[in-house]
């Protein structure tokens, strides 16, 4: 296999137009995510229309012993990873006291451990090789608190946070370290997270487009990429400059349902 990309979340929304991408650029994939069905048919899809290989590892990586799993699954399949995509992700609505805890803490399993973990284990091999390209899928989410989202909104700024640090140490290893930080997308998402009828997601970006950027910036290795210059511009120059409580209210308002 060559210019290998593991991709988190590939059975659907922006991780499968991720994958797309790559086999059309005549890279090779391994594909995660809990659907396996799905994942035999997009493996199919690629494999039919570029020419590439395609491995898939069935995996629910909220489930502890799950991402010693996808590398142990890996190093079986190839020795060197180019291209880590930490896409896996879900979010929810509702306040924090009123939601299922377990819901709560498989989200940050996910959301953060997972990415965490995966990284952790794939990095030295990249830093070994001298090359390699991380893009972690963060969220605006991640620049502000969110009210009715409190735990989805911490986790993505982690991923923030945590992919922008691990990219200066990261500085002379010839590895580079992105984060894609889109705002509402029309993916299954939001039916996931009982979002139906969030003000938010009433003009929510295509998956294409999304995954289209981020692939770019990545490639480029850019440090964060916006999939809107209106967010990058509101969330860089205005947010920062509003009363704490003012921005509060603001992203309140943004979740709540019609």
């Amino acid at each position: 296999m060559k210019n290998v990309a593991l991709i988190t979340g590939a059975s659907g929304g922006i991780g499968r137009e991720l994958a797309k991408i790559h086999a059309a650029t005549g890279g090779d994939l391994i594909l995660v995510a809990r659907r396996g069905d799905e994942l035999e048919k997009l493996k199919h899809e690629l494999e039919s229309a570029h020419g590439v290989q395609v491995v898939c590892i069935p995996a629910d990586l909220t489930e502890f012993g799950s991402v010693d799993h996808v590398y142990e699954k890996c190093r079986e399949a190839v020795s060197t990873i180019d291209i880590l995509i930490n896409n896996a992700g879900f979010g929810g609505h509702g306040k924090f006291h009123e939601r299922d805890w377990d819901r709560e803490s498989s989200m940050i399993r996910l959301n953060v451990m997972a990415l965490s973990e995966l990284t952790h284990l794939i990095v030295p091999s990249m830093i070994k090789a001298g090359h390699g390209k991380i893009l972690n899928v963060g969220s605006t989410a991640g620049f502000l608190p969110g009210p009715l989202q409190a735990v989805y909104y911490a986790t993505k700024a982690y991923v923030n946070s945590f992919s922008q640090a691990l990219a200066e140490e990261l500085e002379e290893t010839g590895v580079t370290v992105t984060v894609l930080c889109p705002g509402p997308v029309d993916t299954g998402f939001s039916d996931q997270a009982d979002l139906e009828g969030v003000q938010a997601f009433k003009s929510a970006a295509d998956p294409q487009t999304v995954a289209r950027i981020g692939y770019r910036g990545m490639q480029q290795g850019k440090l964060v990429v916006f999939d809107s210059w209106k967010f990058a511009f509101l969330l860089s120059w205005i947010v920062p400059l509003l009363p704490r409580k003012m921005v509060l209210v603001i992203s309140r308002k943004s979740m709540e349902k019609s």
